[in-house]
Parts: C-alpha cells; structure tokens; sequence
C-alpha cells in the first residue's frame, strides 16, 4: 500500500491561492477588484477594527462597553419594563417631543413636582396640579464626559433612574424621588464608577435660581454626624396667576463643589436632600411673616431628616418607606390586552397616565406629620364610593389620553383627569389623595359604579373586544372585588368575578338580574355577556341579597338576549394592526409581486427558447 503525504497538495493549493493574488494585484484596476476591496475594508473595520482599537489603547472604553453598561444597568427593570410598569427614555427620544408614547420623565407627592429632564425646576401645587413655576433648578448632574444616557421611571416604586455611560469608562446612576411620607423631601442618589486605570475629575452641574427675582440666598452650617456641611437657604415669593397675591417659598439644599475627584477603580456615592416648603397664597403685606415661617420650617425639616439618615439601613428604610407607599397604590389596577390597531390606547399609555396623576396628589394617610384623627377621616373617604364613577369609560375620551411629552402637556393632562374625576361623582374619593385617585381612574376605565348599596358595570357589550381585569376593586373596608372581562375563541366575551377577600357574603347577577343571584368567592364565577333593551348595566355586585332579588323587578327590559360575537375583523384588527386576519398586507403584496415576476421570467425564457431555436433552425436551412 502506497502512503501519500498530504502536505504537498497543501503546499501546491497555497502557491496557487499566491498566484492567483499576484494576478488579481498586478492587473488592471476593475470595477470588480474595487468591489472586492471596499468589502475586505468593511470587514477589517467591523470585525478586526474594535479588537485592535481595545488592544492599542488599553482600558478606553468602546461603543460596545457603553451597551454592556446599559445592558448592566436596565437588566433589574427588564419585567417591569415588558408589563408596562416601568419607562425607558433614551436621551435622543427626549428630542422627539412630538411623539405620543414619548412621556416625560417625572417624580411628584403633591406637594411638589420635577420633570427629570437637564436644567428642571421645581413646580409647586396650583388649584388641582402642580404647574405653578418656582425656578430654583435642584438637580446634580455630571455633564463633563460624551455621555450615552437613558431614563428609567419605576412606577410602582414612584423613583426615576436616571444612568450615564461614559465613553472613558465612568459610569453613573442617579435615583430620584419625592417622598411621600416626607412630603417636603427632595431626594436624590448618586453612584459614581470609575473602573478605569486613571482617576477622574468631572464637572457637574449644581443647583442654581434662574427666573426667580424676588429670592435670596444665604448658607448655613448644619451637623451631619460629626461632620458640619454648609447649606444653601433660598427664599423668596411666588405670584399667584390671576391674584394680587402671593406664595412664600424656601428651599434648602446641600452646597457641593461643581467638580468631583473619583479614583482609579473606585466608586463615589452621593446623597443630597432637598427641602421645600411654602405657604398658601397671603397677600404681599403678610409675607414677610410668612417667609419666616416656611423658612423655618424647611431648615427644621433638613435638621430632621439629616438626624434620622446617618447610617445606610436608615436610608435604605427611607427609600422603603417611599416605594412601599406607591405600591400601595398600584395595589388597585388595571389590565388591558394590547391592541395593534391605530390611534387605540394600549397599557403603556394608560400606566404612563396613571403614574403622572398619582404624582400630582397626596398620600395624606401615610404622612408622617398627619395627625391621627385627619387619617381616619381620610380612611372613611375611602370607603364611601356612593356615586363613583357616573359617565361613560373614559378609555373612550381622547382628550384624556393626550401626549405626555413634556411638562406643560403633562400638567394640563392632569388637570383635565381630576376635573373629570370630580364632576363624575368621585369628589370624595379624590378628598382622600393617591388613594382615593387610583381608585376613582380604575372605576372610570370600566365605568363602573357605586350606586345604592351595589356596584354595577355599565358598559356596551360592542365595546368589549378586548380582555379587561380590573384588579381589586375596594368595596368597603375589608372587600376586594377582580373582575375579568375575556374574549372567547367564539369571538364572545365572557364575565368572570371573583374575591381577593371579603368580610361579609357578596353575590352577582348579570344584565337584568333575571336569573338567581350569584354567590361570590375565591374562585372565579362566570357569567355571560348580555344584551338588553334597553341598555342596562351587564353586571351588578351586592352583599344584600335581598336587594339583588328586588333588583329583578326594579330595571325594567323589554328583552335580554345574550351578546353576540363580535365580527372576525373588528378581533382581526385588534390583534394584528389590520382586518385580513393573521396575514400581513405585505404578505399579500409580496405574492403578487413574485408571481408577476415568475410569469415574466417564464415568458423570457419562452421567448429566449423561441429565438434561439428561429436562429438554429436558420442556420440548419441555410447550410450548404
């Protein structure tokens, strides 16, 4: 047996790849060869380029480490951002104001309120918002590097996060929040990294007044642990719009140099509080006295506040604190399934609106500095929903659902909710604060409604094309009622009810109470959706049995039929953008397009053979 090395083949398949190179270099300069080069170039700079960049210049950070960094920073917020319960804004969108699903990014407790965006100011509370200007700018904000720069606002915990990647490797994050049983409190959270080989000192920006003529400044000294840090006083008075007078306002802040030393491989946490207090409106003559007063009371409030945070498990109970109020207040919701049709509104939107109204109220139950006797008050609002929520589902009313894309729009967004909310039968739910609010919008979703000694849902079975779940509902102190509205595979929508809890035996009973009533409980109860003539509400919940067995006499029908389902291309159109079922328009077009194309490559080819053959045919007859 004869054995062959491999190595000459090898040998002579490089020396031709060689030749063929040679060849390829010494000719003429074609179209081709540029091609072929330009592609080569493209893929040493994609491929090769950033590893050789990394090998040159060492711990420079690269466009790839400023994706790990972003990647590093959203990847805690990940469920909450694919369940809508939270909002990243990357700083290029916040240019796109003109966007509708571009929401500014905010943080308020009634009492004040920031858009987070560079250079904000303070807005304090006027008639039902928070839109009234005090131009003192609070925010710390390292600007010194070329920075990549998103925005994550966290509803359920009421923080803004607010993360910088620096293309030198520095990277920071920013928490922001207004507290809510500090209501006077201004907190922000800083975290410089450095992991870089060289220290690092960045500019950054600090707390400034800019349109504010009448305010004056002055510093203090106050202790913090056994350090004494200087402090900014600013104060000042505010006109009321339309009014002769005026609002007295003080603000205390840290004073922090605007450049900050971070080390190589090292980190810096900062913590500023600000306080913020003023006065109901006074007329000019009593203002003096009243500066004074809030003046006062601010330092007082920073004094306060610095004695109660001096480790870091106090401040870690501070943000709990905080973030365990606004859970609270998601605790009733709403559900909605997302919809592809144009102009509808989806779940992003509806908990963007939730999040900006709920920051424009207080949470008077769970502040610290109410006195126990105004919280049960409050508590007992609470629980009287007698006439809430009287119109019709506010999902249906555009001009409540505006965009959100900058303060103003934001404000007046808000304004028009609360005004709605109070004319509707829900002043006083709304006397109660945050609570009270949240309830008073997850009624007004299904326009449901509180109505002598029941609450029933009012709504056009037509409208019920997509799934709802209103998430405990408050009856009464100790009742929480969920209420599911699904789309059958029949295109029918179905009820189901069921109890988070209960004190008492609750019962339902659907459109015209005809049949028996229901007894309610842990497990879902299905009921079906029913059309009357006139139209009625479809569902109706009680702890009165008596009353839902008079209720089959009190609403008068002339006939109740079960709904029937709704048009293939009305669901089409919800869950596919368009009413040619699961098939995209494109789809379609595309096939037309190919087999156009098919039938003209055919008749080329026909043709192609046609001639070919006239020509040979010729050829044969003419041949000698």
């Amino acid at each position: 047996m004869e054995v062959r090395s491999e190595y000459p083949d090898m040998s002579r398949r490089a020396g031709e790849i060689f030749r063929r190179i040679n060849r390829f270099a010494d000719g003429p300069m074609t179209r081709k060869k540029l091609v072929l080069i330009f592609l080569v170039v493209i893929f040493f700079m994609l491929y090769v380029g950033p590893t050789l960049m990394n090998w040159l210049f060492g711990d420079e950070y690269t466009e790839n480490g400023q994706n790990a960094c972003q990647q590093h920073f959203l990847q805690p917020f990940e469920r909450a951002l694919s369940e809508y319960d939270a909002y990243l804004r990357h700083e290029t969108s916040a240019t796109s104001s003109s966007l509708s699903h571009n929401y500014v990014p905010y943080v308020g407790n009634g009492l004040f309120g920031l858009a987070l965006e560079h250079d904000s100011h303070l807005n304090i509370k006027y008639r039902r918002t928070l839109s009234l200007p005090v131009y003192y700018h609070p925010l710390y904000i390292v600007d010194d590097y070329e920075i990549k720069e998103f925005t994550v606002a966290d509803y359920k915990n009421g923080i803004v996060n607010r993360f910088q990647c620096s293309n030198t490797g520095i990277h920071i994050s920013y928490q922001y929040y207004a507290h809510r049983t500090i209501p006077s409190l201004f907190v922000q959270e800083i975290l410089i990294n450095n992991p870089s080989n060289k220290p690092r000192a960045l500019k950054i920006s600090t707390p400034r007044v800019s349109d504010w003529p009448t305010a004056v400044k002055q510093t203090i000294k106050l202790h913090q642990g056994i350090d004494t840090k200087e402090y900014e006083v600013v104060t000042g008075m505010i006109p009321v719009p339309e009014s002769e007078n005026v609002i007295a306002v003080a603000v205390v802040c840290r004073k922090m140099s605007n450049v900050i030393q971070v080390g190589s491989k090292d980190s810096l946490d900062l913590l500023i509080f600000t306080t913020i207090q003023y006065s109901k409106p006074v007329k000019k003559a009593d203002y003096a006295t009243q500066k004074d007063i809030v003046e006062k009371l601010a330092i007082e409030q920073m004094e306060k506040v610095i004695a109660e945070t001096g480790d870091i498990t106090a401040l870690r109970k501070l943000r709990e604190n905080h973030s365990r109020v606004w859970q609270g207040l998601w605790y009733t919701g709403f559900y909605i399934s997302d919809s592809k049709a144009q102009g509808i509104i989806n779940g992003d939107r509806i908990n963007a609106t939730i999040y900006s109204i709920l920051s424009q109220v207080r949470s008077y139950e769970h502040e610290d500095n109410m006195k126990t006797s105004t919280k049960s008050e409050i508590l007992r609002s609470l629980t009287y929903s007698e006439g809430c929520y009287e119109g019709h589902s506010t999902l249906d009313a555009l001009n409540l659902w505006k965009p959100l894309n900058s303060l103003s729009s934001l404000n007046a967004v808000a304004s028009v909710w609360l005004l709605t909310l109070e004319k509707q039968g829900c002043h006083n739910l709304l006397k109660a604060g945050a609570s009270g609010v949240s309830q008073a919008m997850i009624l007004s979703f299904g326009s449901l409604r509180f109505s002598n000694q029941h609450l029933e849902y009012n709504i056009e079975p037509s409208k019920l094309h997509r799934d709802f779940l209103f998430r405990r509902i408050n009856y009464g102190n100790m009742t929480h009622v969920n209420i599911s509205v699904i789309v059958q595979e029949d295109n029918k929508a179905a009820i189901f009810v069921a109890l988070d809890r209960s004190d008492k035996t609750y019962y339902a009973c659907d459109a015209g109470c005809l049949d028996s009533p229901v007894q309610l409980g842990p497990y879902r109860k299905y009921f079906p959706v029913k059309l009357t003539e006139p139209l009625t509400a479809i569902l109706y919940i009680t702890a009165d049995k008596q009353h839902m067995e008079d209720l089959r006499h009190a609403i008068h029908v002339k006939e109740v039929v079960e709904a029937p389902p709704h048009e293939n291309h009305v669901i089409a159109l919800h869950k596919h953008g368009h009413s040619l079922g699961g098939l995209n328009p494109l789809f379609w077009i595309s096939i037309i397009v190919l087999i156009v194309v098919f039938h003209l490559f055919l008749c080329r080819i026909i043709m192609n053979e046609f001639c070919d053959s006239g020509v040979s045919y010729r050829r044969l007859y003419n041949r000698p």
